[in-house]
């Protein structure tokens, strides 16, 4: 029996992270930014790789499954149109993006952001000037569908009438 320690059970150190939890998190932050804001944080780093296309930008559809009330039985809810690219910058890391709808350019931001936020040297400034604006934007507007949800909110009660 091997005494080598896995991954899974080493502490969280300074530059380890999570391969399969911090992607996870980075990837849905990155495909919910707008294409602006990936934009405007790519022209403005101040060093952008070079990069090649492994899987150009291709849009196609994929089924939308869904539950009844949440819990229930599966089924299948329509069709989305996602658009996927896969990237490898000069240093090697491959970047891949799936994101809702048709724009090619938002698929490519995506998937080269993925490969520069798998280089730890470049993790902590993407995660100031990219992850955490759109993680608070996303949370922003959140707070605001809950406030307007709230706003129509209708109390129901029944009255109860003399005995007949």
């Amino acid at each position: 029996m091997s005494s080598v320690k896995s991954p899974c059970s080493q502490q969280q150190q300074p530059g380890f992270f999570d391969q399969n939890k911090d992607r996870q998190a980075w990837m849905g932050l990155l495909a919910r930014a707008s294409k602006t804001t990936l934009e405007q944080v790519w022209q403005d780093l101040s060093e952008r790789p070079e990069y090649g296309m492994l899987r150009a930008p291709e849009t196609g559809m994929v089924m939308v499954r869904a539950r009844a009330g949440g819990e229930g039985g599966r089924f299948n809810l329509g069709e989305m149109t996602v658009t996927r690219c896969v990237v490898r910058t000069a240093d090697g890391r491959m970047g891949q993006s799936y994101v809702a709808g048709r724009d090619h350019r938002h698929a490519e931001l995506v998937a080269l952001f993925d490969a520069l936020l798998q280089n730890p040297e470049r993790r902590d400034q993407l995660n100031r000037d990219l992850l955490e604006p759109v993680r608070a934007a996303i949370e922003e507007k959140r707070t605001q569908n809950t406030r307007k949800a709230a706003a129509t909110k209708v109390d129901f009660f029944t009255m109860v009438r003399g005995e007949d």
